[in-house]
């Protein structure tokens, strides 16, 4: 197809270029300084001299909590984890409902078994559809781990009379506190998704560069077609794109942030940068000149953003299923480590199915035509109209 040629060489220049060269291994730094200050931002919050966004967060995530001996309910950190005590029936019904993230049974006969110096199994419920869920299986399983030791040391204590010292359970902090997990995997997600909006330029360049130097009209007398164009220019600056997500998601796998699934992450994002490359296209196929795309710009990016970032908000507060529509929010779900069915995958692919081919449609049909591409250009409401066949084309 003629498309794969202009791909080809668009993306060999785009490599040859001094230009993009200096740009993508500034970005690499950008990265590489935004892990130093995020690291350095994480030790302040874990330290005790440090600000902490605990109380923020307050009430985020909720667990309730079965125990007639008041054995477990008194340990875990408050300031985390919303507790509420309740029996299992009425917990187990608020788990389906959504209403709480987690419930932890512990047997009645907890305190009997433990005098009898025998072991007592606790079992937690999950909702795994719930983002939170694997926050509060860890800060569980921390409090746990703790009980555990509290409770060894009062066995061991008790075959030794001359120390009366009572047993007394401490809770400290062992690895990252619940809004540490969160503004960790939020920003490794972000991180991500940050390579789809840095090469708009390029397409600028590419497109309108043609208008600028005054070479559209040789590009469009050649035997190819405008679809061929537009989709060869995209496709080059889409590889450009996944070059370097690729290689951010190594920096961050060797600097040692946790990316669970990186192969299925790593392709969400890449089937994202086709339709923001397809919005780009857009801006760019009406443009002028820089000036007016680089605002174009700066408004469809905005809308992107808000793309993405408002169903992952909404998915966070109440786990609407409308809410998976957005690859942020399925990369997140696939950091928490939830299962996740297959079906909601096709959700967010499908939505980026139809973005692209809507974007791509316009783009295509703008560059098309000689009033956009060489003037007189008309506005947008009645370009708008034509293109949804609402008016009749003057050309």
């Amino acid at each position: 197809m003629k498309f794969t040629t202009i791909t080809k060489w668009e993306f060999k220049q785009t490599l040859k270029s001094r230009k993009f060269l200096m740009i993508f291994f500034l970005q690499i730094s950008v990265l590489f300084l935004m892990i130093f200050i995020f690291n350095a931002f994480a030790a302040n919050i874990e330290s005790e001299k440090g600000i902490s966004i605990t109380p923020s967060l307050s009430g985020f995530a909720s667990l309730d909590v079965d125990d007639q001996g008041r054995l477990f309910a008194k340990y875990i950190n408050p300031e985390l984890i919303t507790v509420s005590s309740s029996s299992f029936n009425d917990s187990y019904k608020g788990l389906n409902k959504g209403e709480t993230t987690a419930l932890v049974v512990v047997p009645g006969d907890s305190i009997e078994k433990i005098r009898n110096i025998q072991p007592i199994s606790l079992q937690l419920y999950l909702d795994s559809a719930d983002p939170k869920q694997s926050v509060v299986r860890d800060e569980v399983n921390t409090t746990t781990k703790l009980m555990a030791v509290a409770i060894s040391d009062s066995w061991i204590d008790s075959f030794t009379p001359q120390n009366s010292t009572p047993a007394v359970v401490n809770q400290q902090n062992t690895g990252e506190s619940l809004p540490m997990q969160i503004v960790n995997k939020a920003m490794i997600a972000i991180l991500l998704f940050l390579p789809l909006f840095l090469f708009g330029n390029m397409i600028i360049d590419s497109v309108v560069g043609e208008k600028e130097r005054k070479t559209g009209e040789i590009l469009m007398a050649m035997p190819i077609t405008p679809s061929e164009i537009i989709i060869g220019k995209s496709m080059a600056v889409v590889g450009i794109i996944t070059l370097q997500v690729a290689i951010w998601i190594a920096i961050l796998l060797i600097t040692g942030f946790p990316i669970l699934n990186p192969l299925l992450v790593f392709l969400l994002v890449f089937l994202t940068a086709i339709p923001v490359t397809g919005v780009t296209v857009i801006i760019a196929a009406y443009a002028k000149n820089y000036k007016e795309a680089g605002i174009g710009l700066t408004f469809g990016y905005i809308m992107m953003v808000g793309i993405l970032m408002i169903p992952t908000l909404l998915y966070l507060s109440n786990k609407s299923l409308i809410s998976n529509i957005s690859p942020l929010t399925m990369v997140i779900r696939l950091f928490s480590g939830g299962s996740i069915p297959f079906w909601q995958f096709l959700i967010p692919v499908g939505f980026i199915f139809i973005l692209s081919i809507i974007s791509y449609w316009i783009a295509i049909k703008l560059f098309r035509r000689d009033d956009v591409v060489f003037g007189p250009r008309p506005g947008i409401i009645r370009l708008s109209l034509e293109i949804c066949g609402l008016k009749r084309s003057k050309r």
